[in-house]
């Protein structure tokens, strides 16, 4: 070859080939023969240990034993992780507050905190009361370790011969588990959380322990918490004085106190009386002679005891006094509510009637309600069908999506942006991401142009989508935490509702656009005493006025839109006859929750439906046709009298306009008989009709009337600056009640009031 490269010995120059083939060649032989001889002498190592026969047997099924074991535990904490995150040490305390409750008029309604607990040590409750208990609820409560497999086995082939649920399966400690820690859900994950946490409390306490917290803790009907406490509310005597009859009654309250209060149902209360003493003997505790005396002669309630008591507003009630008193160092204090006791009641029958009417049918066993005035004054709280069951708050705890009622917060963030309820919008929207919305009934949208208002009284999900879109979701975010909404999160749906919420937080903010803009945090304590009489907390004196957080005009923009979602949209059966209703329908995904928000000049009330386990309802259930109705009979029979006043943005109802004139004629009536003066005087008084000589003869009457009754003498005298207001002090009797009732003639049958009419 001519080329230069080879003709000068370049190949060999830089690389010898045939050396470096041969090198590679060796060095792989070498470490191959290498692999193998150490290969053969660890498996002729290992061949000793080779097992034959029945010992090869025993470790295959000791190998995969030891693998079952390691995925059992691993599945083991999987499903107990989330029962001991629910554990909390601070629920087995009942607070260092002892806090009793009155109502506007300053009359008792419930008390809350330490008084109720802990006043009677174990060793001085009756031995007829724990073995009542015991023989009725756990009778191997000593002998199992939380969970007793033999005592559940036998309570199902009872229940199972008696055709009915006479024996429960859960111990006393998987009770005590789901009254401090659990709600009452009916459902496989609640149950394993409650075994596991029984679990738990064996093995931190001891029984007697156990025992201690269950007396104490157990629910007892009335507002009443622990067997002292009931037996103080029942019999009016402390539980270390109670007879056999009275331990019977009481031990038979721990498994329904709503169903088995003697103030609800005597008769149920005396059968119950009659299987706890049953239970007694089958135990071996009594012979039949020993309890005869106690069947001839059962138990008697106490006289003016009532049933009613309002335990969901008390309970929130009570965390609002702890937050108001934290750091004042006063624990036993009086506390003046602004509860309305009749509306309270109301409220909880028009609940329990649409869930005795149609929750069956419509697959659905819970609900809540909330009502305030339009300055969050709350009026009544109703956390659940019945609290007796489970005193789980769904008002003021239970985060539940709100579906389209969100949607006002999204509308209203609009307005504050340029939008106009006229203003044409197109029933459309973009995507996020992967996502699309569609309208009820399925379809993205028409993409036909239409009013602000209308959209909304069509509860069309494209439009209140792309709303959020095009105002931005951090503005949205923005306005409900101005309204006191927390935790909404940033996502393609927000504008859809599909975040969490309370009932409590949601009619809060209804009630901002209700007042015409200004902030109405939900409120429901008036003033606080201490045990000296001190005032401790005003509200009158100690919180700052509301704020502006929402302009007029947006407010009153809102509120137009929401009247018509009322009169032409999905809102129609909470229309009522007599005043103005704004508000908005809600049903999430599934549909799992049903809500109708809304308000009158006079109150705002959010109604809920739904399950506690969070299952799905019949499809085709609405907040328009579940929760508004509901809605609807609670507003029927709440409004005392029709001066109700306007909603901000909104034209008198001509009810509201012959109620005022008729107001106004017995004002003139008044005035020409010279019972009311027609004009003021400069300071913005009423003229007095009375002459000063006059004034001053009942002046010196008054004086001397209150010298014989051994008062001061001057009735104008202040008292001393430093004096203690008594919430307790007599205030002028308020003017009966007239509010009639949906339901009152249904005793018995709760849900007959609304049926024809929800049809």
């Amino acid at each position: 070859m001519n080329d230069w490269f080879f003709r000068q010995g370049g190949r060999d120059r830089f690389i010898n080939w045939l050396a470096l083939d041969s090198k590679l060649n060796s060095t792989l032989g070498e470490a191959w023969s290498r692999i193998k001889d150490y290969w053969n002498a660890g498996s002729s190592y290992f061949a000793r240990f080779q097992l034959v026969g029945w010992r090869r047997l025993l470790n295959e099924f000791a190998s995969e034993g030891l693998t079952m074991m390691f995925g059992g535990l691993v599945v083991l904490y999987g499903l107990a992780l989330p029962a001991f995150q629910e554990f909390d040490e601070s629920k087995f305390l009942t607070g260092k507050f002892a806090v009793t409750f009155l109502d506007v008029n300053g009359n008792e309604i419930g008390k809350r905190g330490i008084l109720h607990n802990d006043a009677v040590p174990l060793d001085q409750i009756p031995d007829v009361l724990i073995k009542a208990t015991l023989s009725t609820e756990d009778r191997r409560f000593f002998e199992h370790y939380g969970i007793d497999v033999l005592g559940t086995m036998r309570a199902l082939l009872t229940n199972v011969q008696a055709n009915e649920v006479v024996q429960g399966g859960s111990t006393l400690t998987q009770q005590l588990a789901k009254n401090l820690f659990l709600s009452s859900e009916r459902s496989l994950q609640r149950k394993i959380k409650e075994l596991f946490l029984a679990f738990l409390l064996e093995s931190r306490y001891t029984k007697r322990q156990i025992l201690k917290l269950y007396f104490d803790r157990a629910y007892m009907g009335g507002g009443t918490f622990g067997v002292e406490a009931a037996s103080q509310y029942y019999f009016g005597k402390s539980v270390r004085d109670i007879t056999m009859a009275e331990a019977a009654m009481l031990a038979g309250l721990f498994k329904a106190p709503s169903k088995y209060s003697p103030l609800v149902d005597l008769a149920a209360s005396r059968a119950r009386t009659n299987q706890v003493l049953d239970n007694l003997v089958e135990a071996g505790y009594y012979t039949a002679g020993q309890v005869h005396a106690a069947r001839m002669s059962p138990a008697r309630v106490a006289e003016n005891r009532t049933s009613t008591s309002p335990d969901w507003f008390l309970d929130w009630a009570y965390e609002e006094v702890q937050r108001l008193a934290e750091g004042k160092d006063q624990y036993v204090l009086t506390a003046r509510t602004t509860v309305d006791l009749t509306l309270q009641r109301q409220a909880e029958e028009a609940l329990n009637a649409t869930l005795k009417r149609n929750g069956r049918s419509d697959h659905f066993n819970s609900g809540a309600i909330v009502v305030m005035e339009t300055d969050g004054k709350v009026r009544a709280i109703v956390g659940g069908p019945d609290y007796g069951e489970s005193q789980f708050n769904r008002a003021t705890r239970a985060k539940r999506q709100p579906g389209s009622s969100f949607k006002v917060y999204v509308y209203a963030a609009a307005l504050e942006n340029g939008y106009k309820p006229d203003t044409m919008v197109r029933d459309a929207s973009r995507s996020c991401g992967n996502w699309s919305p569609s309208n009820y009934g399925g379809g993205g949208g028409s993409g036909g142009r239409l009013p602000l208002w209308q959209a909304l009284a069509k509860s069309l999900n494209t439009v209140a989508t792309e709303l959020s879109f095009a105002v931005g979701r951090e503005k949205v975010i923005e306005m409900t935490k101005r309204l006191g909404i927390e935790g909404v999160k940033k996502t393609c749906s927000m504008a859809l509702g599909d975040g969490g919420i309370t009932v409590l937080e949601h009619t809060g903010g209804f009630a901002t656009f209700a007042n015409g803009g200004k902030r109405a945090k939900p409120y429901g304590i008036l003033d606080i005493t201490t045990s000296k009489g001190d005032l401790l907390y005003s509200r009158e004196r100690d919180e700052p006025p509301a704020e502006q957080v929402v302009s007029r005009q947006v407010a009153e923009g809102m509120n137009t839109m929401l009247y018509r979602v009322v009169n032409e949209g999905t809102g129609g059966m909470a229309n009522l006859d007599f005043t103005n209703v704004a508000g908005k329908t809600g049903t999430s995904t599934g549909p799992k929750d049903a809500w109708f928000m809304g308000f009158t000049g006079k109150y705002v009330a959010g109604v809920w439906i739904g399950n506690d386990d969070n299952h799905a309802m019949r499809m085709g259930v609405t907040g328009g046709h579940q929760a508004a109705p509901v809605w609807h009979d609670l507003m029927t029979v709440a409004h005392a009298d029709m001066n109700i006043p306007t909603i901000p943005g909104l034209q008198p109802h001509p009810r509201q306009i012959e109620e005022q004139q008729r107001l106004a004629a017995i004002k003139a009536a008044q005035v020409a008989a010279g019972l009311e003066p027609a004009t003021k005087d400069e300071t913005g008084k009423p003229e007095t009709i009375m002459s000063e000589k006059t004034r001053a003869v009942l002046k010196s009457l008054t004086t001397a009337l209150r010298k014989a009754e051994g008062g001061p003498g001057d009735p104008a005298t202040p008292p001393p600056s430093n004096a203690p207001q008594d919430p307790k002090d007599p205030k002028t009797p308020e003017r009966a009640d007239r509010r009639a009732t949906l339901f009152d003639s249904y005793s018995g049958e709760p849900g007959a009031s609304g049926a024809q009419r929800a049809q």
